[in-house]
């Protein structure tokens, strides 16, 4: 962080500006407080600034939490800077708690002398009991290694709305703009465009437009009139490549990503879907494209949202759908099916915390030993896993592709840090994107349903009700060429080889595995998923250390890319970094048989770039690698369950 003085253009000429290079910022609240909305906006207005920028939406999985309580606090983490990040940051320097319970559940992330901005009027007696302080923090100087701003925003809202003649509850749901405008403030962003969005949004009703308007300029001049800041912060723009962007999520970016495979491929695009958090808003976002020829289908439970997509798949469309963790073992046996039927399938699981239903808002990537071995007999098939939200759309395009073109269902696995999360994504050229084939036949003298394309092994994809090309599909086992039912012991180990063989050719497809930093040294950190930025940065920071430290990311989770043993071998020691047990791990063992080591984290959270750091020096410095935070089964029992907090139900 840059330390240099300089004066900015503003209405509050004499507060002084200090131009920093990063800042991450926590809005954390009750769930009804309005923190996801008030998130979004600061990222919008910070997209507008020019800030390369990432964001952590994190909240409760209760749909209504007893007001007040830990078990209801909703946050939205955003990192933005001058230059190019690719998480939304580890400790906040900012956190804006809008209850006591906000701030007990994330005080203990705030920095050391960071800037903390509580709203005074909601820590009643009441309202400290329930987050579990015995004392006022406010009073108690509990506080007094912060920057502490104790503002009374519920008190300052109803004073700006005293003469609009709103109840008091509509005017406290207005509270969360006055927050929005003092952090706009103290980063000197601008309110236009949050002004123009609250228009459209409370269109309908001119009375909540112009009411939370008011508290969002009344919080904004506040900032500047109050003198409780020492002074404002400035981040430059950062340097980014032209283009048209927007802020994207992940979600978002794979609905998109399948609308473009689609278009490309001149099929319609078919979803069949159950709603599951975190994956229900690719359903939402789909139906919003009805003019590109998709069509959405909500079904009554997650096998009858695969077998749609299957029956739409014999049907010509390119179908997907779309689930997470226990939707995806509901599917398996759809899933089978279209293996034996070799159709082109997408299957996407946006993994949350398990097993079961586990923590349906939190983050995971335990579910990678399902996605490649949860089904029955030899099933195999492709398996794809997104970087980052922006990735998200060109790992759907690519899965979309490996399906059409090798006739075979793909699982693709994102995960709810990259389904929420959002990040700038470039508008890509669509005359650029790669061509999807598919294996057709014409002919009706030579067609035969399990005919095979020799280089890809597809066999060919003929639209039901085509003239003389009319053909049965089904589970049982097809025979070689006419797909007729069959029994016979060497048909089935042939078609199970065929259908093996088929998927290990997209091998062909992969490119040389990538390194970020130098091609050999100390130690390669491996990763997959949403671990990209975390991993990008722990490694750039200890090679900053003067450490020989890479990192490479995999998409290809099956076939594997094939250099990665050779890669491997150019480095002291492999580590895997992904929060689960170690299951990539585990794989890359079998597959390589190099001593792979692991950093795992299962909570929930995503990983601290700093908690990757701390453990790769521990790696190099020949400490054990055990598991991330609990080391035997007495820590279990003695540690953190001794520390735990109180069951929601």
């Amino acid at each position: 962080m840059s330390d240099v003085e300089v004066e900015v253009g503003s209405s509050s000429e004499t507060t002084p500006v200090q131009e920093v290079d990063r800042v991450n910022i926590r809005f954390a609240g009750d769930s009804g407080d309005g923190m996801q909305l008030t998130g979004n906006r600061f990222t919008q207005e910070t997209a507008l600034s020019g800030n390369d920028l990432r964001t952590f939406p994190d909240y409760p999985a209760e749909i209504r939490a007893p007001a007040g309580t830990l078990a209801g606090v909703s946050a939205f983490q955003i990192s933005f800077s001058s230059h190019a990040i690719h998480t939304a940051g580890d400790a906040p320097d900012v956190l804006v708690a809008m209850n006591p319970a906000a701030l007990a559940a994330n005080l203990k992330d705030l920095k050391d002398g960071g800037t903390l901005i509580l709203n005074s009027a909601q820590f009643t007696k009441r309202n400290l009991e329930k987050a579990g302080y015995s004392a006022n923090p406010i009073e108690d100087e509990s506080l007094k290694a912060y920057k502490l701003h104790s503002i009374d925003i519920t008190g300052m809202t109803t004073k700006a709305l005293e003469d609009t003649g709103l109840t008091t509850k509509i005017m406290d749901r207005c509270k969360n703009f006055f927050a929005l405008g003092v952090t706009l403030w103290l980063y000197n962003r601008s309110f236009d465009s949050t002004v123009e969005w609250i228009g459209k949004k409370f269109g309908k009703k001119p009375e909540l437009v112009e009411a939370n308007t008011k508290v969002l300029k009344a919080g904004y001049y506040y900032g500047e009139t109050a003198e409780i800041f020492d002074g404002r912060f400035e981040v430059k723009k950062a340097p980014i490549t032209e283009g048209v962007y927007r802020n994207i999520n992940g979600n978002s970016s794979l609905a998109m990503g399948f609308v473009a495979a689609s278009m490309k491929a001149n099929r319609d695009l078919f979803l069949g879907s159950y709603p599951i958090t975190p994956a229900s808003t690719i359903l939402h976002e789909l139906a919003r494209y009805k003019a590109y020829g998709v069509k959405t289908f909500q079904a009554e439970d997650e096998i009858a949202a695969v077998c749609a997509a299957v029956g739409a798949s014999f049907g010509g469309a390119l179908a997907i759908t779309t689930t997470s963790g226990p939707g995806l073992a509901l599917k398996a046996e759809a899933i089978g099916l279209a293996v034996m039927t070799e159709l082109p399938l997408v299957a996407i699981n946006v993994q949350r915390g398990g097993p079961s239903t586990g923590l349906p808002t939190k983050t995971e990537q335990s579910d990678l030993l399902q996605g490649l071995y949860g089904r029955n007999g030899e099933a195999p098939m492709p398996v794809l896993a997104c970087a980052s939200p922006a990735d998200a759309f060109e790992t759907a395009y690519e899965a979309a592709r490996i399906a059409l073109k090798y006739m075979t269902p793909v699982l693709l696995l994102s995960d709810g840090y990259i389904a929420n999360g959002t990040e700038p994504w470039k508008l890509p050229d669509p005359d650029k994107l790669i061509p999807i084939e598919t294996f057709s036949w014409t002919d009706p003298e030579t067609f035969q349903p399990y005919s095979r394309n020799p280089e890809t092994l597809a066999r060919p994809w003929v639209t039901p009700g085509t003239p003389k090309m009319e053909h049965r599909l089904g589970g049982l086992e097809k025979a070689h060429l006419t797909g007729g039912v069959s029994y016979d012991p060497h048909n089935h180990e042939m078609m199970i080889r065929m259908r093996d063989e088929k998927v290990k050719r997209v091998t062909e497809e992969i490119p040389a595995t990538a390194i970020e930093g130098g091609d050999s040294g100390e130690l390669l950190i491996v990763g997959w998923g949403s671990t990209y930025g975390v991993i990008l940065g722990a490694a750039a920071n200890l090679r900053a250390q003067g450490r020989k430290v890479s990192c490479i990311h995999l998409r290809y989770l099956n076939p594997l890319p094939p250099d990665l043993k050779e890669v491997f071998s150019r480095f002291d020691q492999v580590v895997v970094a992904e929060m689960n047990l170690g299951q990539l791990a585990m794989i890359l063992r079998a597959e390589t048989l190099v001593d792979i080591k692991k950093i795992t984290k299962v909570q929930g959270q995503p990983f601290k770039e700093s908690e990757i750091v701390g453990k790769a020096t521990e790696i190099m410095g020949g400490k054990s690698t055990s598991p991330f935070l609990l080391k035997t089964l007495e820590n279990i029992i003695e540690g953190p369950l001794a520390q735990a907090e109180k069951p929601v139900h």
